[in-house]
């Protein structure tokens, strides 16, 4: 197009730069889209301001918020809207689809969801009705996200399985978006394979963009499934990737979400100290909150909860809030108060079980676990705590095989003896171990050595031959060491 709209013919008529931009848009080639944008305004200068002028003004506003959704601006994104829905004409559908669309999104990121999801409608109908297709996917990505942040999972899953329907094949470069939701949705089902797929999908087609965050969010993503098989190192190495790659492309908004998986990762590396650094650093409530009960310090972690669920309750957001409650029921739990532990935990289930969700309580560990066999549920509740229990039960974490040592740890059976037996000092920590304690609880009652605490926890795993403490506890049990 450069070529052929190239010189004095291409200066001379603004809508023609305005097409320009539009279409590198449209291909993901965004760094020179605001150049294109202000030769349009240039070729504008001193134009008279009539139908034809405004609606040009509109097109490039909608262009720029577009832009701004890329970085996650939601001041811009909505000023630029805003913009355009003012300028635009009235019978220029297309272009308004798309300014409601964007508009959307800056609510969505001011946590206007209320007004998120009617601006994603508006757009919804209109482009539905005139078959642009474009922002027929993006206003549906833009549900599925509302969906998702609202725990209506299923409803999420099938937005982003009809975008993937409309993107195509060979699929347009935005099934990135459907497909990291898909994997984020799956990874909460404990579908893990089929979350890897999507994951490893939306990388790939993120890197179709030109600039665009989207493939660091998918690494961030990647890092939490081998997380969740037990490959510490791997997920530590994919989240510097992950950092390197932000910082140095300035994706300042993909920072607080690396940090907030590092935080589990040092937390598996027993690092409690940097772990506590980093969630203070960026502001993580629930990383601090998973801090603290790690060091054993309830009434820390019930002090940076409370905010949290009151905030959440008021704003309607249940993804964060249903994180909260569970960790809150584990603190109250861990303190001794078990009738407020049992009272959230159902309160928790409840939001969790119509989206099917699994992760969330697995992913808290053995405080989550210990929750959930020790408290009273609602009797409509309880095939629901026996699915999450079985989900504890079957965790096997994915160990790389050089990292290996004897027989292959994540084909051994859970009641297989033990080739060497438990000292009667590692069957103590190991008993430990199943109560909760951090490392530290357990140097402290036993009169020994962090480190020393750690060189136990390894020979047991050893002996045991797993890699995690929910794991070891699930064989001993199973094995009747417990």
């Amino acid at each position: 197009m450069a070529a052929i709209l190239a010189g004095e013919e291409l200066a001379a008529i603004p809508s023609l730069w305005v097409m320009y931009a539009s279409a590198l848009l449209m291909t993901g080639r965004l760094s020179s889209v605001e150049q294109k944008l202000q030769a349009a305004e240039q070729a504008l200068h001193g134009a008279v301001l009539d139908e034809k002028t405004r609606d040009l003004i509109g097109h490039i506003a909608s262009i720029r918020a577009t832009l701004a959704v890329s970085k996650h601006q939601a001041g811009p994104i909505a000023a630029e809207s805003r913009r355009a829905l003012e300028y635009l004409h009235p019978d220029n559908l297309p272009v308004r689809a798309a300014a409601a669309w964007t508009l959307g999104y800056a609510y969505q990121l001011q946590g206007e969801r209320g007004l998120a999801g009617a601006a994603y409608n508006e757009a919804l109908s209109v482009s539905k009705r005139i078959g642009h297709v474009m922002i027929t996917i993006m206003a549906t990505l833009g549900q599925g996200n509302i969906q998702e942040a609202e725990n209506r999972l299923p409803a999420a899953a099938g937005s982003y399985l009809q975008v993937l329907e409309w993107a195509g094949d060979p699929p347009l470069p935005v099934a990135c978006e459907a497909h990291l939701g898909l994997a984020r949705i799956y990874y909460e089902w404990n579908e893990w394979d089929t979350a890897m797929m999507h994951g490893q999908q939306s990388i790939l087609l993120a890197g179709q963009f030109e600039d665009s965050d989207r493939g660091v969010a998918g690494k961030v993503l990647l890092a939490k499934l081998k997380l969740a098989r037990g490959a510490v190192s791997e997920a530590a190495a994919i989240l510097e990737q992950a950092d390197d790659s932000a910082r140095q492309r300035q994706y300042w908004t993909q920072i607080p979400h690396i940090a907030a998986v590092q935080v589990p990762v040092m937390l598996h590396q027993g690092n409690l100290e940097a772990a506590a650094i980093l969630a203070e650093q960026h502001g993580l409530p629930l990383s601090q909150a998973k801090v603290n009960l790690a060091l054993g310090d309830t009434a820390a972690a019930l002090a940076v909860l409370e905010p949290v669920l009151r905030q959440t309750a008021v704003k309607g957001r249940q993804d964060e809030r249903l994180k909260g409650m569970i960790l809150y029921a584990a603190a109250l739990y861990k303190c001794g108060d078990k009738s407020g532990a049992a009272h959230t935990l159902a309160d928790a289930m409840r939001i969790a079980e119509p989206g099917g969700c699994i992760r969330s309580f697995v992913d808290e560990g053995p405080e989550a676990e210990r929750l959930l066999r020790g408290s009273e549920v609602p009797g409509e509740m309880l095939d629901y705590r026996r699915k999450l229990l079985a989900a504890f039960a079957a965790e096997t974490p994915e160990t790389p095989p050089s990292s290996q040592t004897g027989a292959s740890r994540h084909q051994v059976r859970p009641d297989q003896p033990l080739f060497e037996k438990l000292s009667r000092r590692e069957l103590e920590i190991l008993q430990l171990i199943a109560q909760g304690l951090s490392n530290r609880e357990i140097g402290d009652r036993m009169f020994l050595a962090l480190s020393t605490v750690k060189g136990y926890n390894r020979n047991i795993f050893d002996k045991l031959q797993v890699s995690r403490r929910t794991e070891a506890i699930a064989r001993a049990r199973m094995l009747g060491l417990l």
